[in-house]
């Protein structure tokens, strides 16, 4: 039987290029060698796209791109593969299915998804709308609340507001939420450019630091709160994983805490909550994942109280975290469902929703 030819998609422009790299390797590692022929596609921090054939574990410390050739996508959706002209010859690699393992803006936040829409290739994980929308903080806090579900309290300000009332805006936050709480660039993941503020000149530089990222940032009211995550898989009929529960290795789950100190941090899997919060999470995430029109895969990331017990929604992602510490599979396993398995049902809801797609009537 021929193999199926998967293209695996790592690295990126955004500030989680070095995590894309990690998960991407720990993809393919798991991956059936004798059901899949992988055909490893890079794009730099440059943006610049190229084809690696060498040795995956190059991949991991960069230095794959020495050995890398230059690449670009088919741009008839005849055909559909991936091209290299090395010495005035023409290498054509085709491809069944991409799965891109691609995080933060240019990879998670629907550009690339758009490109294999016009490619009319499957591809693993959301769509261009779920996409955008899960990538953008705001945005789909919004959506999350016009469906009545359970979010933190929060304020949005944009780049050039700082700029001209900066002394405005800290007042009005700390009228608002008050401290401690939260900064975040609103499309950003990895907690890249989150700060926790405690008083007005931690605030003023968490605002500062967060609009290096992001000409739109959120700030969110703290809760003291467990982190629990939970994962969803499927298309029209999602469901959920048994949720895990994160004890960080520093003040709260932060990029060091997740990929630096990684070690330190204390995995739960499953969390140790009652048989009702159990309940009460997997709903709550499926009803997310539908409400912003997710399809594949997404990780559900929610927020406990610490005193209440009330359980409030954080964030989606849609190409969640594949490395070897990663959540996403890991809530899977104890779940039931084999890595090697989930890679299996992740292409083949791919191909589901690419055939489903096909059967509607561009007009």
């Amino acid at each position: 039987m021929e193999k199926m030819k998967v293209g695996i998609v790592f690295g990126g422009q955004s500030g989680e290029h070095e995590v894309s790299l990690m998960s991407s390797v720990s993809v393919m590692k798991v991956m059936d060698k004798i059901k899949y022929d992988i055909i490893p596609i890079g794009i730099t921090k440059k943006g610049n796209w190229k084809l690696f054939l060498g040795d995956i574990s190059k991949i991991e410390d960069g230095s794959w791109v020495e050995e890398a050739v230059p690449a670009l996508l088919s741009p008839d959706p005849k055909h559909k593969c991936i091209i290299t002209l090395i010495d005035g010859k023409e290498s054509r690699y085709y491809l069944d299915v991409v799965f891109p393992v691609l995080h933060g803006p240019r990879g998670e936040d629907g550009t690339v998804q758009s490109l294999f829409e016009m490619m009319n290739i499957p591809y693993v994980s959301c769509g261009v709308t779920a996409s955008a929308l899960c990538m953008d903080k705001v945005f789909a806090k919004k959506i999350l609340e016009q469906n009545g579900l359970p979010i933190v309290d929060y304020k949005v300000f944009y780049k050039q507001e700082l700029l001209v009332r900066m002394p405005e805006i800290l007042s009005e936050l700390e009228d608002y939420l008050n401290y401690p709480c939260f900064v975040k660039p609103a499309n950003l993941g990895s907690s890249v450019g989150i700060s926790k503020a405690r008083n007005r000149d931690e605030l003023k530089s968490a605002l500062m630091l967060a609009a290096q990222y992001d000409t739109k940032m959120l700030v969110e009211k703290f809760i003291d709160a467990r982190e629990i995550e939970c994962s969803v898989l499927g298309n029209d009929e999602p469901r959920a994983s048994l949720p895990g529960e994160i004890i960080p290795s520093r003040d709260f789950y932060d990029y060091t805490a997740k990929y630096l100190d990684g070690d330190k941090s204390e995995l739960l899997l499953p969390a140790p909550v009652s048989k009702k919060d159990v309940t009460r999470i997997q709903e709550l995430a499926v009803k997310a994942f539908k409400a912003l029109d997710c399809s594949g895969m997404a990780r559900v990331d929610f927020l406990m109280s610490k005193v209440s017990g009330n359980i409030y929604i954080n964030e989606l992602n849609t190409i969640p975290g594949f490395t070897s510490i990663s959540m996403y599979p890991k809530m899977w396993e104890v779940s039931g469902l084999p890595y090697k398995d989930l890679i299996d049902e992740l292409i083949e809801l791919a191909f589901k929703r690419h055939r489903k797609k096909n059967e509607l009537k561009l007009a």
